[in-house]
């Protein structure tokens, strides 16, 4: 191609591109009173700027700009009538207070199709001296606290780069979604922050994500029940309690958990690596088609766990069986360091075994002097594959 062509090609995708940015109409919240002094309170620029945005028909921006803002709850309800963008480019900070909330959401998004919300901005839930007040890491007994960011229902998005520090409960929840991406994300709380976690989703179907990084006070990932097709990729994780499928089986009705595949993670100086948890006692439920493979353990606690005897604050009737059946689950080439002996434990519902469960490729090493590496298995006969250390017993 000659030097002409190559510049007629340049100018072609400048083109598109400004012609695909010239699709986007912008609607500023700062053209409806919002001032980055770090004082005033945005949250009813934004909700007019989202009504008009939203009712736009051709594709709306919704536009917070570089400045320092605060935000009381805020709910971006759909359906709207062209795919929508949040753009946040400054940092947006929440009341301190919890008692300036009346529901569990800070900044909300629901029923919205074909949303975007990035910017490289920060959404600061404020949660420090929150946390302090509370028990909630030590008896499980929880006031309802704001979620950084709910999705509800919503479809066909993508949420990328944007920043989610300290909230005062989970960073991301996702609920009843289908067809979302989380991308280049970056979440942080302290790792004695109760109840952070860092992207919960439950009745969700079609999740991606990948290339985002988590270090809070419990699970960077945790996957609830009615979770399907979830691919999760290149997630730092730590410091926090892992990435975790469950609990499953504390209530009725539960829907099951299928497809989830997690994989090229690194999980550092965490309470538990990969794990499955189930409670004791519980009503019927399926878990199945779950894989784990190319993990990185850095002294890492408890690094491959299935727990169906998953029983915090010791509020559940321990001696009774999960009725959670675990089938069709691998975890494959996993490697690094454990800070605990007990490296690999695979502990199964005595009333209804696991089946299927592959282990293959295990290269643990223990960082303490207490003795060798170990694992511990019940009431599954995994099938083993390639090298294992430690040896599953």
């Amino acid at each position: 191609m000659g030097s002409s062509s190559i510049h007629g090609a340049i100018c072609l995708l400048f083109l598109l591109a400004a012609v695909a940015e010239a699709q986007w109409h912008v609607w500023n919240v700062k053209k409806y009173g919002a001032k980055g002094d770090g004082q005033s309170d945005i949250s009813q620029a934004m909700m007019s700027a989202w009504k008009e945005a939203c009712a736009s028909p051709s594709p709306a921006a919704v536009v917070i700009p570089p400045g320092n803002y605060m935000a009381g709850p805020v709910k971006f309800i759909g359906p709207c009538k062209a795919p929508m963008m949040v753009q946040v480019q400054g940092v947006v900070k929440a009341p301190a207070d919890p008692n300036k909330f009346k529901q569990d959401g800070w900044v909300v998004f629901q029923y919205v199709d074909h949303l975007t919300v990035s910017g490289g901005g920060t959404f600061d839930g404020q949660g420090t001296t929150t946390w302090s007040k509370y028990s909630c890491g030590r008896t499980g007994k929880c006031p309802v606290l704001p979620i950084n960011l709910r999705f509800d229902f919503v479809t066909n998005s993508v949420i990328r780069d944007i920043h989610s520090l300290n909230s005062k409960s989970f960073h991301v929840n996702v609920m009843g979604c289908k067809n979302v991406t989380f991308q280049h994300l970056t979440i942080t709380a302290p790792e004695n922050s109760p109840n952070t976690d860092g992207i919960h989703m439950g009745r969700a179907t079609g999740i991606n994500i990948t290339d985002v990084k988590i270090g809070t006070g419990d699970d960077c990932i945790s996957i609830g029940p009615g979770s399907r097709s979830v691919t999760i990729n290149k997630v730092t994780c730590g410091p926090g309690h892992g990435i975790s499928v469950g609990s499953l089986g504390r209530y009725q009705n539960e829907e099951d958990v299928v497809g989830i595949n997690v994989r090229n993670c690194t999980l550092t100086n965490t309470m538990n690596g990969v794990r499955i948890k189930t409670w004791p006692a519980s009503p019927n439920g399926f878990a199945s088609d779950m894989h784990f493979d190319n993990i990185i353990m850095n002294k890492v606690s408890n690094p491959i766990l299935i727990d169906q005897e998953y029983c915090p604050w010791n509020q559940c009737k321990q001696q009774v069986p999960s009725r959670v059946k675990i089938s069709q689950v691998s975890f494959r080439n996993i490697r690094g360091t454990s800070a605990t002996q007990l490296a690999v434990k695979l502990v199964c519902s005595k009333g209804m075994p696991c089946q299927n469960v592959e282990v293959g490729n295990i290269n643990l090493q223990y960082i303490g002097k207490e003795g060798p590496v170990t694992s511990h298995c019940a009431n599954v006969k995994p099938i083993l594959t390639g090298k294992q250390i430690p040896a599953i017993v």
